[in-house]
């Protein structure tokens, strides 16, 4: 079983965000179900490792908080666009939120995540170089600003990788404050 920990988003949310997709070359973009920002990816892990996952997760403390997605941009690896995201605003208490994740999932075992935690909800999976068409489209959809969104649950999701996307499901979810 892949899986990892997130913050679902809203509805509306979603919506606003799959409003945003077109046919551009190369996207491959993310059904609107599947947006959500990733706190923690874990991947591969048999049953007894995810119930140590769940009694950890279940170990979180902290208060809900709100925060606003901002801006759109992408990600290179050797100068190919992987993903299209749009941003989340800088906020204190989400990067607090992960850090407690990545420290109980470090107690359990696990080894750190060595990727710098950088917040966004992927829009399209790539693998293209950046072209004008993309660079305008990011400009032009700089200014994206979400409503506010309340994180008052972490939920743990498992990842089915099938024939054209991904299948997530909640597989359980943990209350904040």
């Amino acid at each position: 079983m892949r899986l990892f920990v997130a913050l679902d988003l809203p509805w509306e949310v979603k919506e606003q965000l799959s409003d945003l997709t077109f046919n551009m070359p190369g996207a491959r973009w993310v059904p609107t179900d599947n947006f959500h920002l990733t706190l923690r990816f874990i991947g591969e892990a048999n049953r007894l490792q995810a119930e140590e996952i769940d009694h950890a997760l279940a170990s979180l403390r902290g208060r809900g908080f709100a925060f606003s997605l901002s801006g759109l941009g992408w990600f290179e690896k050797a100068g190919r666009v992987s993903c299209l995201w749009a941003g989340v605003e800088r906020n204190e208490h989400l990067t607090k939120l992960q850090a407690k994740v990545e420290t109980a999932l470090h107690r359990i075992g696990m080894p750190p995540d060595r990727r710098r935690f950088t917040p966004h909800v992927a829009l399209a999976r790539m693998d293209v170089s950046v072209t004008p068409g993309l660079a305008a489209f990011v400009q032009a959809n700089n200014l994206y600003r979400s409503i506010p969104i309340r994180a008052d649950n972490v939920t743990l999701f498992s990842s089915f990788l099938g024939k054209d996307q991904p299948t997530y499901t909640q597989e359980a979810e943990y209350a904040l404050g």
